[in-house]
């Protein structure tokens, strides 16, 4: 059964990398996130339990990254829909205020304001 899409579909123009922020190499991709967490989706299962040093790299203008450094505990890792990929959960310990704000542009970005009344 085909129901119409109502709601526009926002797609990302690209994944945002995470890296291991001792060694600076990537581990992975953001899957999504909320003030408390985020789940990371990786090539490599995840150890449950751990704590890890993650690093965001938000891109700006002028080719300039906002690093944003994470400290957080991996709570699950589960197999990926996508063959040889898997999704774990982390619980951030600490976070930056730049990453709460990172949060609160990607919902301003993700989410349906109402639009002002025309005249």
């Amino acid at each position: 059964m085909y129901i119409d899409r109502r709601i526009e579909r926002h797609q990302l123009p690209y994944f945002l990398k995470v890296f291991n922020s001792v060694t600076d190499k990537p581990i992975g991709f953001l899957g999504n996130l909320s003030e408390d967490g985020l789940m990371l989706i990786s090539q490599l299962p995840m150890m449950v339990g751990a704590d890890f040093n993650l690093r965001l790299k938000i891109p700006m203008e002028g080719h300039c990254q906002q690093v944003i450094d994470l400290s957080a505990c991996c709570l699950w890792c589960q197999e990926d829909a996508t063959p040889h990929h898997y999704d774990a959960g982390f619980s951030l310990q600490r976070a930056p205020p730049e990453y709460a704000q990172l949060v609160e542009a990607l919902k301003q970005y993700f989410s349906f304001q109402p639009l002002p009344a025309s005249a």
